[in-house]
């Protein structure tokens, strides 16, 4: 079992930065896969960003370029470092784990961007 615990949301200008952090306790030496989501109101969660064990990262097209994931090597502690933030960057984002018995998420934390 892995619990994992966002923070750093919050409400910015368009164009300045936040950087979230998911903590994750429990059986992280199974997690083979560090990923964010968003989400809006009632629609799919969307990946944001990927940090897989074997060294791959992979982002959405949305985000490419301004948003940064990363890690540390006890992959107990991943990030994500969003900058140039937009409005349509308004979201609730979720860190998400997963392993070969394992698929956990996060309760969210809001990023809200105004114009």
């Amino acid at each position: 079992q892995v619990q994992l615990v966002e923070s750093g949301g919050g409400s910015v200008q368009a164009g300045e930065s936040l950087r979230l952090s998911c903590a994750a306790s429990g059986s992280t030496a199974n997690i083979w896969a560090m990923d964010w989501y968003r989400q809006d109101s009632g629609k799919q969660r969307e990946l944001v960003a990927r940090f897989r064990i074997d060294g791959q990262i992979e982002y959405g097209d949305a985000v490419r370029g301004r948003f940064t994931i990363s890690r540390n090597k006890a992959r107990d502690r991943w990030y994500l470092q969003m900058n140039s933030l937009k409005p349509e960057d308004t979201y609730v984002y979720f860190c998400h784990a997963e392993g070969n018995t394992l698929d956990t998420w996060g309760q969210g934390t809001q990023v809200t961007v105004s114009a």
